[in-house]
């Protein structure tokens, strides 16, 4: 993409509770009526999620924007899932406004599983390895025909570019919190890394809530809401949230990642967190999270100033 995209104004997001999600799911399914709904723990942002009766998920975009990937979802992820090492999503209807309610939305089934974290993880190292291995799958799979860049993902597979204001507007809220400078630099070498310019798939929000285990082991990936092709960079930003040193090893091995699409993932890594600092930065509430914030960019800095050192051993 050789223009910076325009991210527009911030989505306007409508509120959906049970009750509404039943309304809609009995008007238009009523083979499904006399099953519960009940909010998901944890949904998400971009859509209210609600369970369906035992084995069956509600998922209701939370604003325009956001229901944008409604019809790509459908028409991509029965594709893709035959073609991957672990399960996927799978779409069992899709609804339309009403009952107050005015966007597409879906009916998925339950995958079961418990978010990923690091306590969660029984080894960091096959974690990794089977990350990477879904990863490579997944950039493996023909691109023909599939969506492009634009507002339905938030531009992930296009150019960084698309953030250079929002780090440097993080960077003016933070002040003296972060090592300013050291960000700079980090953001600079990511901007100016090229990518190949080949199309492959990426999955687009490759993040611990996304990322579903069993038994301390990955066992499924969900939330393609932002799934595409282009540059598949924006799926590394995990090494840095997640994986541990060792395991970002693995993990970068496994997939040959060249140096230039690692900055780039760092800088992924790099903006997205740096997006969540300013907002948890004040509220004793928010502690935790800036906490998790900071360990992140430690993380970014310490690997990032570790590979400078051994570039610049003759």
């Amino acid at each position: 993409m050789s223009e910076i995209p325009d991210l527009g104004p911030v989505p306007q997001r409508v509120t959906v509770d049970a009750e509404q999600a039943r309304r809609l799911v009995s008007s238009q399914f009523p083979k499904l009526a006399d099953f519960v709904v009940e909010p998901v723990a944890n949904g998400g942002w971009d859509n209210w999620t609600f369970h369906l009766g035992p084995d069956r998920l509600v998922r209701l975009p939370s604003a325009a924007e956001y229901a944008l990937a409604v019809d790509k979802e459908h028409q991509w992820l029965p594709a893709l899932a035959g073609q991957l090492p672990l399960p996927i999503p799978a779409p069992l209807a899709k609804g339309k406004p009403g009952a107050g309610y005015p966007y597409p939305w879906s009916i998925y089934r339950w995958l079961d599983g418990e978010p990923a974290s690091a306590d969660r993880i029984a080894d960091s190292v096959r974690f990794a390895l089977d990350l990477a291995e879904f990863l490579a799958a997944l950039q493996s799979i023909d691109t023909a025909g599939g969506p492009q860049p634009g507002i339905h993902n938030w531009f992930r597979g296009g150019t960084l570019r698309t953030y250079d204001k929002k780090v440097h507007d993080a960077l003016t809220e933070l002040g003296g919190h972060v090592d300013a400078d050291l960000v700079r630099e980090i953001w600079a070498r990511a901007l100016d890394a090229r990518w190949d310019g080949v199309d492959r798939w990426f999955h687009g929000d490759i993040a611990q809530g996304n990322l579903l285990l069993a038994d301390g082991q990955l066992a499924a990936v969900i939330d393609f809401g932002t799934c595409g092709i282009g540059d598949p960079a924006c799926d590394l930003a995990i090494a840095w949230t997640l994986l541990t040193s060792e395991g970002r090893q693995a993990f970068r091995k496994r997939l040959a990642v060249d140096d230039a699409t690692w900055a780039r993932g760092r800088g992924w890594a790099l903006w997205k967190t740096l997006a969540t600092c300013p907002d948890t930065l004040e509220g004793p509430e928010d502690a935790m999270e800036f906490a998790n914030a900071q360990r992140i960019l430690g993380e970014i800095f310490s690997e990032y100033t570790a590979n400078a050192v051994i570039k610049s051993r003759p």
